[in-house]
């Protein structure tokens, strides 16, 4: 097994669409990770065009989403106002 990498973190003050924040941070404590982890393997499979989540990873997202009544799309994007 690999060692882990040494990293240097930062405290970031990220504002977030709330449903969005529980879906994510219940599906990391699902997958047993803290947010912080969740949202960089997120990050860094985007940065390589991979997809981040297994199909059953995505099955229990929909769930989640349902969950939380998280009804926006990739095609909300950069179009969401407070």
């Amino acid at each position: 097994m690999n060692d882990p990498m040494k990293i240097d973190r930062v405290q970031t003050g990220v504002r977030i669409e709330k449903r969005i924040l529980k879906v994510l941070k219940s599906l990391a404590e699902t997958m047993d990770i803290s947010l912080g982890d969740l949202i960089e393997g997120i990050a860094l499979h985007a940065f390589e065009n991979k997809k981040p989540f297994s199909t059953k990873t995505l099955q229990h997202i929909q769930k989640l989403r349902e969950v939380y009544g998280l009804d926006l799309t990739a095609d909300d994007s950069h179009k969401l106002k407070e």
